[in-house]
């Protein structure tokens, strides 16, 4: 019985868990989102752009339902300087402006927005395919972008657009369908250099098709350079389409945009100075705020970042 008992191996016995103990840390590896975050915060004018833009898309388009005026009410004498009751003044009509600076910012966004998720959706997918086809089709893709960049963008969209009609839907439609080249050209860039991954050798050695290929790999993994452009997209719509409509091509009375509000102000600029500057501060507040979130999103999304750990 003592042989057996000395021939009989011991049960291990498993640790139990220990919990930290006061003082000690563990480490845990932060999620790319998380990382993408951290860094952005760390951009102070991004920051504060980010929440400043917020605010002009909160005031152009909650603002118009709370202001005492509409765009279109007359509120009191024509050519009346700002005071409480109409901190922009009024125009020679009596309109009060600063319900028509709402009403002009609600519309240059919608543009802004508008011309954004066009242009995405049609040249992301479209750098995409062109990037993972490669060769004589990848050409040929390219060679339409190249004609669509040199192609004068505001010379061609007042004709267009001066010939439809300058309403918003217009306009967002013709700067859309022109200006998603740069789009594509971004993610093609940047599909050159995936599409000899292993994942993508690996998808196709199971026979996916290249739209699964773009859309469940190649899109995902260019998310961040998407999401940069798009931003930068906002503000150049809307500079197109101040520039449009301060040239009388964009869109049209009785509706108005803060490009359309610059060109009336303009024969007045001296003594009626609140019609013009009110606009054109938004619009340089505007492309300020995009600008300065773009610069802060291509600093988070930089893939030369190294990882950090806490």
């Amino acid at each position: 019985m003592a042989d057996t008992a000395a021939r009989t191996p011991a049960t291990p016995t498993i640790p139990s868990p220990r919990r930290p103990a006061d003082g000690e840390f563990t480490i845990r590896e932060r999620s790319q989102w998380v990382q993408v975050l951290r860094r952005f915060l760390r951009h102070r004018a991004a920051v504060v752009s980010l929440f400043v833009f917020i605010f002009l898309v909160v005031l152009a388009f909650v603002g118009p339902t709370l202001w005492k005026y509409s765009y279109t009410d007359i509120s009191s004498p024509g050519g009346s300087p700002p005071t409480l009751n109409n901190p922009f003044g009024t125009d020679n009509i009596g309109h009060d402006n600063f319900a028509r600076v709402l009403r002009g910012m609600q519309q240059s966004l919608k543009v802004g927005f508008s011309v954004m998720i066009l242009a995405t959706g049609i040249g992301a997918p479209y750098g995409a395919i062109s990037g993972l086809l490669g060769g004589r089709v990848d050409t040929l893709m390219m060679r339409v972008c190249d004609t669509l960049l040199v192609i004068p963008l505001l010379a061609i969209a007042a004709a267009i657009g001066s010939g439809a009609g300058g309403t918003i839907v217009v306009v967002s439609l013709v700067l859309g369908l022109l200006g998603w080249a740069v789009m594509a050209r971004i993610v093609r860039g940047v599909t050159l250099s995936l599409r000899e991954q292993e994942f993508i050798e690996a998808a196709r050695a199971m026979g996916a098709s290249t739209l699964w290929i773009v859309f469940r790999h190649v899109l995902p993994n260019v998310v961040g350079a998407i999401i940069v452009q798009a931003t930068l997209d906002i503000a150049v719509a809307v500079l197109v389409e101040s520039a449009l409509s301060f040239l009388g091509v964009g869109i049209q009375p009785p509706d108005t945009s803060l490009g359309a509000l610059t060109n009336l102000a303009r024969p007045s600029v001296d003594t009626q100075w609140w019609l013009f500057y009110a606009p054109g501060v938004m619009i340089i507040l505007i492309a300020l705020t995009i600008n300065f979130i773009g610069d802060g999103l291509r600093d988070a999304f930089d893939p030369r970042q190294t990882r950090q750990r806490r």
